[in-house]
């Protein structure tokens, strides 16, 4: 059979329904004809997944791959057809499908590495850069173009739980106070960039806890010690006061711990509102946060959202969509299927096999010895999760 392609078995772990209410939802369809948004994503879907550079390098694939792509309700596409499609089909109906998606991965994560039970999520942007003449309604700096993509990330999983994209002027404490709910009882560790007084006390207020790292600009009074020194890499652990007029946006107490880095050889402070979790457990949450870093890169040299097929913004947030989309399909695979290899090889078999007649549970066995040999199989299997 045709349908046991790679490709066709991440098809079908989209839920059709519930992309096509998105598309009802936002009139994707109206006037369309023959390109639909169901293929639309389809072929972005293929084309993050297997690498392709340019709408020029997409072409050509389905020209050489024509009657495959026929097989998976793909029809051949012309560059125009999908730049216009990018460019016009609101970018919504794939934010959307993010967010459905994320329901389904939630649901089969990992639990955390650490003995508490709060939730942890952490907090951070990155920046994507873009050139001036190509995306001018970027504009960040006068010869320069950038978005921002501002992430919630649950340590649980190792997944994006909510995502908004800005223009690359928009400060990240602006966009935690416009989007950013906090839930009671979890943990949000985040860098000093997002110290804001008021904003803190809003965390505190909603009954969830925070962790981040102290300026050093920050005025406050030491009360007293919280509690004995048991680590010998914790200096202090002390309780404050925020002093002058961040006394007045957050009129409680709260912990300053400093803890004394050895690889980096220096004393980092950090402050939190949680007051029973140990010392040395605040320090170990901070250090957590470099996991958003990881992925940061990792999503930033293999979903391709550095380069853009199209150059409009409707355009480009569709592919970061897309990406994503793509991103939560691989941790889905992943956990489902309990793989034991790191994201980055699923994506690179997944890459070099998309096309092939495969088994996908057969493929999460391969290797970098059995690649080779794998490549163009006609085993007559289907996945099913």
């Amino acid at each position: 059979m045709h349908y046991n392609t790679i490709m066709y078995q991440l098809q079908t772990l989209i839920s059709r329904h519930d992309f096509e209410n998105l598309v009802s939802q936002y009139s994707g369809d109206r006037y369309v004809k023959d390109f639909t948004c169901w293929q639309q994503f389809n072929v972005m879907l293929y084309a993050l997944a297997s690498g392709k550079d340019s709408l020029r390098d997409i072409e050509h694939s389905f020209l050489a791959q024509e009657p495959k792509m026929y097989h998976l309700g793909l029809k051949k596409v012309s560059r125009s057809t999908l730049a216009d499609a990018n460019k016009e089909r609101d970018y919504r109906i794939t934010e959307q499908l993010f967010y459905t998606m994320i329901k389904r991965c939630k649901n089969i994560t990992p639990k955390h590495g650490f003995r508490f039970k709060n939730p942890l999520m952490l907090l951070d942007a990155t920046v994507i850069d873009l050139c001036l003449a190509s995306f001018p309604w970027a504009k960040f700096r006068k010869r320069k173009g950038a978005l921002k993509l501002h992430y919630q990330y649950d340590f649980k999983g190792e997944i994006p739980t909510f995502l908004t994209i800005t223009d690359g002027k928009k400060h990240e404490i602006t966009v935690a106070r416009s989007f950013f709910t906090p839930v009671p009882d979890s943990i949000y560790c985040f860098d000093k960039g997002l110290i804001d007084s008021a904003w803190l006390y809003s965390i505190e207020q909603s009954k969830a806890f925070f962790v981040t790292r102290a300026k050093e600009d920050v005025k406050y009074r030491v009360i007293g010690q919280h509690e004995s020194i048991k680590n010998n890499n914790i200096v202090a652990d002390s309780i404050i006061s925020f002093t002058e007029s961040r006394k007045e946006n957050y009129p409680k107490e709260l912990r300053l711990i400093q803890y004394y880095d050895q690889e980096e050889d220096r004393i980092l402070a950090f402050f939190t509102n949680n007051f029973k979790l140990a010392a040395i457990t605040i320090a170990e949450i901070y250090k957590a946060r470099w996991q958003i870093e990881i992925f940061f890169k990792w999503i930033k040299q293999n979903l391709k959202i550095k380069t853009f097929f199209g150059t409009s913004r409707n355009a480009v947030m569709t592919q970061i969509w897309v990406a994503m989309c793509y991103f939560l399909l691989l941790t889905y695979i992943k956990y489902q299927s309990k793989y034991k290899y790191s994201l980055f090889y699923l994506h690179k078999v997944i890459r070099e096999t998309i096309l092939e007649r495969l088994n996908l549970i057969d493929l999460l066995n391969i290797t970098d010895k059995t690649l080779p040999k794998i490549k163009n199989t006609d085993q007559q299997l289907a996945l099913t999760f």
